[in-house]
């Protein structure tokens, strides 16, 4: 058995559909529908039913699933082993972080590590998907909530404060009523982040505009879209928009920084979270 057959086998249990794990792990649709094909022969089993909505794992497929997902994290551990040795400044490095902090605090730290180190290429992904680190989908992740994974080394890198934004030119609103006022919040599935709670709270009676992640916030309400929070990092460098006082503020936000406890001796690595702490650490006590 090929453990690149359980790969593609592993894709496709995760992802549902040939096209979507062809895509995932950078194959075509026949290959894998092939290697599938092969697998099943080679075992003997039928690992999937094949339906309308998708590829949905049988009883079999299901056993065999616990079996690849522990040679799964068993060849993860082997290139993380392996990874963690090398020394040279060369070589690729993925960072997880959200939207507007990839854009606004980490983009000048890239930029700056590329100049001392250009043989590194740095990979940065800027979307609300929590990257797995054991899983080497990412090898330093930036996130808001502390990491509880034992196997994942991680520090507080700094506070964020917030501020209540509107377009330049804007009124602060009267706290605790909000009537008449628009505002641009966060998307439902972040409804129970502590700053869209404060706004509801500050301006019970104002009306949803529209939601959207930190990036899209800060265009609408420069935009006259409405008023948002947002971290004053993003909001302040905006010349359009205006930090409203109303008698109260929202909270703000700690931000860590993890990687697997497998690559702390990658040099790469390794420099760019030196690059990361000099130019970001407590900037924004």
């Amino acid at each position: 058995m090929d453990w690149s057959d359980l790969r593609i086998f592993l894709a496709i249990a995760r992802e549902g559909t040939l096209g979507a794990a062809a895509r995932k792990i950078g194959q075509t649709q026949p290959t894998m529908g092939r290697r599938l094909r092969a697998l099943e022969q080679a075992l003997g089993q039928t690992l999937f039913q094949r339906t309308a909505d998708g590829f949905v794992l049988t009883d079999e497929g299901t056993a065999v699933l616990r079996h690849a997902e522990r040679i799964e994290e068993e060849a993860l551990a082997l290139q993380r082993h392996a990874s963690g040795a090398e020394t040279q400044l060369d070589g690729l490095l993925r960072l997880s972080s959200s939207d507007w902090f990839g854009t606004v605090m980490l983009a000048p730290v890239i930029a700056a590590f590329g100049k001392r180190h250009p043989r590194v290429t740095v990979e940065l992904l800027t979307d609300a998907r929590l990257y797995s680190l054991p899983r080497r989908e990412a090898d330093l992740v930036f996130r808001i909530k502390p990491f509880s994974e034992p196997e994942i080394i991680s520090r507080k890198l700094l506070h964020i404060p917030y501020a209540l934004y509107g377009k330049k030119g804007s009124k602060p609103p009267r706290a605790g009523d909000g009537r008449g006022v628009r505002v641009v919040t966060m998307n439902v599935e972040f409804a129970d982040m502590p700053d869209v709670a404060w706004l509801k709270r500050a301006l019970p009676n104002a009306e949803v505009a529209s939601r959207s992640n930190r990036q899209a916030q800060a265009e609408l309400c420069a935009s006259g879209g409405g008023l948002a929070v947002l971290p004053r990092p993003l909001g302040d460098r905006d010349r359009r928009l205006v930090a409203l006082d109303i008698g109260t503020s929202p909270p703000g936000r700690d931000t860590f920084v993890g990687y697997h406890r497998d690559l702390k001796r990658l040099a790469r690595l390794r420099a760019l979270l030196d690059v990361v702490i000099e130019r970001l650490a407590g900037t924004h006590p």
